[in-house]
């Protein structure tokens, strides 16, 4: 028999049955209204902000206070159900509402219903509810939107909402009320979590509020930034393409500048295009609404003089060189530290070359991060060897050595001792005019996260990725999946709410990469660098979430913010929302390094691979199958012995602790011969969930060819054993091979 739960009272059956009290002596003393309340709750108020929180039962009489609690703030606690049935909780907020002088009063999620009711407005349910932890809320005192975690039903009528009470927050998609406040008393309160563990905790100054209010403390004036109504407007921009097609520069950044091209046309700005790649969408002059053309382009080499002959005879008022990745942005950068640009009166959209150099610079990059108590490597920059030899020797060998400002970690490698050093900083040079002598980081976790930041202030992150291979390879030749699959949640959000610092304080605006190195045995964790524009990990983020990142750059690049732009999958809510997937993308790169003799097929920090695959599927072993395929059409799926990529003449143990471009397939050879997945480990330093997750495949392998043929496979539950397998991302074509390899 069904039971309607809107009709119990969910919040008597939660609460607690018995007055507790937390951080006992603590100042100022907090009433808390349990109606399901939260323990990361009691954390903020108890050891974040050092209150005494006396946790009381729903019902609670405050004004007969048989107790007799001591109390200088009142806190509403989340909880389920309709507010409505929590009628003595409301009769007690009535109460405090309407002590002189009055307390400070703070509620989260129910609690916002419930001080909405007792203050005289209404509730109503929802159709569906706010769920999930990526809602977009706005300020409505300063127009910030926050990513919120959010899970009710019910929300406040804010027409209901009496004098001298406005709505504080509201949802961006759907207009609903997500806060009210008093104007003149301390009451506020919220319908998200600003406390949610498994969430961001982007509004957890809220609590700082409540309880400096309570302490008596003068609170700061929240005001909207002017900046939204100083927008330019602009008639024709120039847009720097990549260079020629290369290691390091190619099909990614025609993503980006087509997008760059929509985006530039939808808001009738007559767009210049220089890119000397005539094979590329964004050069191509076949009218198309789904991806229009540039006004004029020119197939001409990415260099300072030559762009600046185009800005004479076009005379553009503004210019990107966002979206061309390295070779662009090296443009920008020379024509602006000339003066050039200025003088000619073009205005550099997006992020601005002075924070483009912060990020290029090594110094001052550390400098930066200086000021928010972040960290990079340990890293110096050298313009001669005898610099380079002694930075050397400040880290300890081993050491990473690389050009600054150069494409795909070009004429960079691992130097350990001085005579390597100075062979590979003679070879940097010869690409750069500085080099940067960095700690070696060998068999940390490697990370990124896609940020987006408009010239408000909002800020949010796109997707975050994880590379298979530890660090040391470049991630253009690394695996790379995404989302992350072995962050914990609290790894996953101490760098999310670190890069959304990081892009804040240098002052990017539109979209940009961070980079991290993160120990895998503990939180520690290092800041690698981060990329002020479109990086070939943004086209790859695009397509795995569907958000358009280039596109969205180029229109926050106009002064546009992120709610005000539309979700282009719904057509309905806003941009300012971080994706939440239930499927896994992986990115496998293809080499073609046997096209060459005499070249080495050994992986490291200076980028090889000549292109790359993109996989989607709901498990991990489904999407590294599928890449295999993808980039080998001679391959069934991701296999060992069968793949015969392997010599049988090779050392496994080697091919397993020198990173090549046939290591992946070692794994697996050694995984099916029965190694265990921490010998691997030791050998590899690859995470030990990556390698359970290719034991899964070869397990599954081996006991298929141990089955005797395709009729003994499906004698016993035939739709489980082929589901199982399919889920596994095995094809038809290895199934059958199974079968044949049996009979």
């Amino acid at each position: 028999m069904f039971v309607d739960p809107n009709k119990r009272n969910l919040v008597a059956e939660v609460s607690t049955r018995e007055i507790v009290v937390y951080g006992k002596g603590q100042s100022p003393k907090i009433i808390a209204y349990d109606c399901g309340m939260k323990y990361n709750i009691v954390r903020y108020l108890v050891e974040t902000n050092k209150v005494e929180l006396t946790v009381v039962p729903y019902d609670y009489d405050l004004k007969v206070n048989p107790s007799g609690i001591e109390w200088d703030g009142l806190f509403l606690s989340n909880g389920p159900g309709d507010p409505t049935m929590c009628a003595s909780t409301i009769e007690s907020i009535r109460y405090a509402l309407e002590l002189s002088p009055p307390r400070p009063i703070f509620g989260i999620c129910l609690g916002n219903q419930l001080l909405g009711l007792a203050a005289g407005a209404t509730t109503y349910k929802l159709k569906y509810g706010n769920r999930g932890m990526n809602q977009p809320c706005v300020d409505l005192r300063t127009g910030r939107c926050y990513i919120t975690p959010q899970n009710h039903g019910f929300a406040v009528d804010t027409d209901s909402l009496p004098p001298l009470w406005k709505p504080l927050f509201i949802n961006a998609n759907d207009q609903t009320n997500e806060g009210i406040i008093h104007t003149t008393k301390p009451f506020f309160s919220v319908q998200f979590h600003p406390e949610a563990s498994g969430g961001p905790c982007d509004t957890a100054f809220l609590f700082e509020k409540f309880v400096g209010e309570t302490r008596g403390e003068t609170q700061p004036v929240v005001l909207q930034d002017a900046l939204s109504y100083k927008r330019k407007t602009y008639k024709k921009v120039l847009l720097v393409g990549s260079g020629g097609l290369s290691i390091g520069q190619a099909g990614e950044f025609d993503y980006s500048g087509s997008q760059c091209i929509k985006a530039l046309k939808e808001e009738n700005i007559e767009v210049v295009l220089i890119n000397p790649n005539i094979a590329t969408v964004q050069t191509s002059q076949e009218k198309d609404e789904v991806s229009p053309h540039a006004d004029r382009v020119y197939f001409l080499p990415i260099q300072p003089e030559i762009v600046m002959d185009i800005i004479r005879k076009e005379k553009p008022d503004g210019i990107i060189v966002s979206m061309g990745g390295q070779t662009a942005l090296n443009v920008g950068v020379e024509l602006w530290r000339r003066g050039e640009l200025q003088k000619a009166g073009v205005d550099v959209l997006g992020t601005q070359i002075p924070v483009i150099e912060a990020t290029e610079d090594r110094e001052i990059f550390s400098q930066k991060l200086k000021e928010i108590d972040e960290t990079i490597a340990l890293s110096y920059s050298a313009t001669t060897i005898e610099e380079a030899m002694e930075a050397a020797n400040k880290i300890g060998y081993p050491v990473l050595i690389r050009a600054a400002y150069a494409l795909g970690g070009l004429g960079s490698g691992f130097a350990d001792n001085d005579e390597e050093l100075r062979e590979m900083a003679a070879k940097a040079f010869t690409t750069s005019g500085q080099i940067l002598i960095d700690q070696d980081l060998r068999g940390w976790k490697e990370l990124e996260y896609e940020v987006v930041r408009d010239s408000s202030d909002n800020c949010i992150t796109v997707c975050n990725m994880e590379n298979f291979d530890p660090l040391g390879i470049h991630t253009g030749d690394s695996i790379v999946v995404a989302p992350s699959q072995t962050l914990t949640n609290r790894e996953y959000f101490m760098l999310r709410r670190t890069a959304l610092k990081v892009v804040r304080h240098l002052g990017i605006v539109g979209e940009c990469n961070i980079q991290y190195a993160l120990h895998p045995d503990s939180e520690r964790y290092c800041i690698i660098e981060v990329n002020a524009r479109l990086s070939r990990s943004s086209a790859l983020a695009s397509k795995a979430t569907g958000y358009p990142l280039a596109y969205v750059a180029t229109k926050l690049s106009l002064g546009k913010n992120l709610v005000s732009l539309q979700n282009s999958i719904t057509k309905i809510t806003t941009a300012c929302f971080e994706p939440s997937l239930d499927y896994c993308v992986l990115k496998m790169p293809r080499w073609d390094l046997k096209k060459f003799n005499r070249v080495s097929n050994k992986l490291g920090s200076s980028m090889l691979s000549v292109g790359e695959v993109m996989a989607i599927g709901r498990t991990f072993e489904e999407v590294i199958q599928k890449a295999c395929r993808m980039v080998n059409p001679n391959l069934d799926g991701l296999e060992g012995e069968d793949s015969h990529i392997v010599d049988e003449d090779d050392d496994l143990e080697e091919s397993l602790r020198v990173p090549t471009d046939r290591r992946l397939f070692a794994v697996q050879l050694a995984l099916e011969r029965g190694w265990s997945v921490d010998k691997v480990f030791e050998l590899t330093k690859i995470d030990r969930w990556f390698l359970s997750k290719l034991m899964n495949i070869a397990t599954l392998r081996n006991a298929c060819k141990t089955m005797g043929g395709l009729e003994s496979l499906l004698a016993t539950n035939p739709r489980g054993r082929l589901r199982t397998l399919k889920m596994a991302g095995f094809s038809d074509r290895q199934v059958s091979h199974f079968g044949a390899s049996g009979t």
